[in-house]
């Protein structure tokens, strides 16, 4: 989402800085443009030559050296970004920008830039807990600034709990997020389109200790979910089980099993218009599920595990999919991608279909990333880079739209 774009990363002093250097790495893969302005604080813990060997730009402290555009440096760097990131965010910054203060390079950009300003937080647990850091916080978030968290842990002082910089993974991933929402802006081309959407891994259960699954996070159908929602669409997301949190706005509904999770989708099937059905379904269970726990020492040898058939709820749908309902199904496989896929459109009824090959690098499940290829019923089919799943969950549902409004295209 931030290839080719703009990116300004403001510097604070904490000893957090050095993470600046994992930032700009991240942002580089992904194909951005960097300029870093430092705080002189900054300057303590790293150097400005540092980050321009980094970035190919020199980095900006002074509001008064030589500026490289003819035109005032802050106002340039203001306009020239699509995003502005601050990470590290000391509670200095956030105070100052909470104040309306612009007294240095860093928070004189800010205050002219009209595009998204996201904070990072990173400092000592006691001074990001304070009521006056949280209440500054707060000031930006209601003045449509962004925040990412710190997370918790050891600390460089000492001390233990929340005030770490966030994960860099998190930091960029969340930065994309942010650089969408503001993109689309009012962009609500879902409202009125219902969406039933499934999400995660199911267990089936072998005795009150131990299951059956895979290794599904669900977030590919989360991140479906929240793209909905901000697409002014209506979701009901049906949720095996997962640590991610259900997406804000979206009717959720967590389940464990196949079964149950066939039933759920029955029961909100006909209020749909569309089914995206990104769940890992177990395809088997245990045919005899134990009341207690199965021990090793009543069995000698090998215990034989008898599985039934799971049933398959995206082709028992498509036979009863009514005219005008669209139907997107995933496929997880690892070898003959493209056949498999085209039988299962045919076999399930589909409109069309993600597919990936879940031994590829940076593909499949516990990413954020992913490499698919979208299947059309005619067999017409195109495969995308390494992307966030972010990223693929708004080109599904813009094919869904193309599905949906034909004669719009």
């Amino acid at each position: 989402m931030l290839q080719g774009k703009n990116v300004v990363l403001g510097v604070t002093g904490g000893i957090a800085a050095y993470k600046a250097c994992e930032i700009i790495s991240g942002l580089k893969k992904i194909g951005a443009n960097i300029d870093v302005i430092m705080t002189r604080s900054a300057t303590e813990f790293i150097t400005p030559y540092t980050f321009q060997s980094l970035t190919g730009n020199p980095a900006i402290v002074n509001m008064f050296q030589s500026p490289k555009y003819w035109d005032m440096e802050h106002i340039s760097l203001a306009q020239k970004s699509d995003i502005l990131l601050v990470a590290p965010a000391t509670a200095n910054i956030i105070g100052k920008v909470a104040a309306g203060i612009a007294d240095d390079m860093l928070s004189t950009t800010i205050m002219a830039s009209n595009r998204p300003v996201v904070f990072a937080p990173a400092m000592n647990t006691k001074m990001y807990e304070n009521p006056a850091v949280q209440q500054n916080i707060q000031t930006l978030i209601k003045r449509g600034y962004h925040i990412i968290p710190p997370k918790g842990g050891i600390l460089a002082c000492g001390d233990e709990g929340q005030g770490k910089l966030q994960e860099v993974s998190v930091i960029l991933e969340e930065l994309q997020k942010i650089y969408r929402q503001e993109l689309q802006g009012e962009r609500k081309d879902l409202a009125g389109i219902r969406f039933l959407v499934t999400a995660g891994p199911t267990r089936e259960i072998i005795d009150p200790v131990r299951f059956l699954s895979n290794h599904s996070t669900g977030k590919m159908g989360y991140e479906i979910a929240e793209a909905i929602v901000a697409r002014g669409g209506e979701v009901k997301l049906i949720s095996g089980p997962s640590s991610l949190s259900a997406p804000k706005g979206a009717d959720f509904l967590s389940v464990e099993t196949a079964e149950e999770m066939f039933e759920a989708v029955k029961d909100a099937y006909p209020k749909a218009d569309v089914l995206i059905k990104s769940a890992a379904v177990s395809d088997y269970r245990p045919k005899i599920r134990e009341a207690q726990k199965v021990k090793k020492e009543s069995r000698e040898g090998e215990i034989q595990l008898t599985l039934v058939r799971n049933p398959d709820i995206l082709l028992e749908m498509g036979k009863i999919k009514a005219p005008g309902k669209i139907h997107v199904g995933f496929a997880a496989e690892t070898e003959k991608i493209i056949e498999h896929s085209k039988e299962k459109i045919q076999r399930k009824n589909l409109d069309f279909i993600v597919a990936n090959d879940v031994t590829e690098e940076g593909a499949g499940f516990a990413h954020s990333t992913n490499i698919v290829y979208f299947i059309d019923q005619n067999g017409e089919y195109s495969k995308t880079e390494k992307v966030e799943k972010s990223a693929i969950a708004h080109e599904i549902l813009d094919r869904v739209l193309e599905k949906k409004f034909p004669a719009d295209k």
